[in-house]
């Protein structure tokens, strides 16, 4: 499959075991089933993608005419969710028109996708938190706890005399959260084929059952040999075993 991403929604929180007895924080997302909607072709549009859409019971009257005559034109289920995603391949022809080497408008795409991959990067959008203030949207320390004290204002922005003005960009009270956030090279810890599920190793933004665009790693970290492996060195014991040494 040439498509580097599926879009999928976060379940939750857990934790997983590791061979050697280690605990490790995951995030249970359902990726997928997803559909393509549309290719979209250098010739065509200027740029090489994939338009996808998270397939979920979608109520015809739900979709307005553009996007059910969008998605009659390929014969594709309806979707709530439309997003693009990037090609790995873009040659041949399908019919007389420009198409992606194994990718057609109509085919599905599930989460072994990533069954070759060791790492993901994952979009999503973060808490709504609303009107907050520094301490909590900037992580200000505040003033003074003690009585007679409000600390959690801001306090003084002026700047004296001169320039007599704020400055641009001064941190602020205001509204905090509901932003696409980007979590790169997230270690896969399992893939769950038959149920569309995947296990990533750390957070993933957003709330439960919120959506997210899981894609390969653009730039996966390199892993050093033996790293994480029985016969890795431990440097705690290799010290202790190196000044016992030294007192003889």
């Amino acid at each position: 499959m040439a498509v580097t991403g599926i879009l999928g929604k976060k379940i939750g929180m857990t934790q997983v075991f590791d061979d050697r007895g280690e605990v490790h924080p995951i995030t249970v997302l359902k990726a997928g089933p997803c559909v393509i909607t549309q290719l979209k072709t250098l010739a065509k549009d200027g740029y090489d993608a994939a338009q996808i859409g998270l397939v979920e019971f979608v109520k015809a009257s739900k979709v307005n005419k553009p996007m059910t005559g969008h998605f009659a034109k390929n014969n594709v289920p309806p979707v709530k969710v439309v997003r693009e995603v990037a090609i790995e391949t873009v040659k041949g022809t399908v019919d007389g028109n420009e198409a992606i080497e194994g990718v057609k408008a109509g085919d599905r795409i599930l989460v072994d996708l990533f069954n070759d991959e060791k790492f993901v990067d994952v979009i999503g959008t973060s808490k709504g938190r609303g009107f907050a203030g520094v301490v909590r949207r900037h992580n200000f320390g505040g003033g003074p706890k003690s009585h007679g004290h409000m600390f959690q204002i801001q306090g003084s922005i002026g700047a004296s005399s001169f320039p007599s003005r704020v400055f641009p960009g001064q941190r602020m009270p205001g509204h905090y959260g509901v932003d696409q956030v980007t979590v790169r090279n997230l270690r896969i810890r399992g893939i769950d084929v038959e149920e569309n599920l995947i296990m990533v190793e750390g957070a993933v933004p957003g709330p439960r059952d919120g959506y997210v665009l899981i894609s390969k790693a653009k730039a996966p970290p390199r892993e050093r040999r033996g790293f994480g492996g029985e016969a890795t060195k431990d440097a705690l014991k290799a010290s202790k075993k190196a000044s016992a040494g030294k007192k003889k």
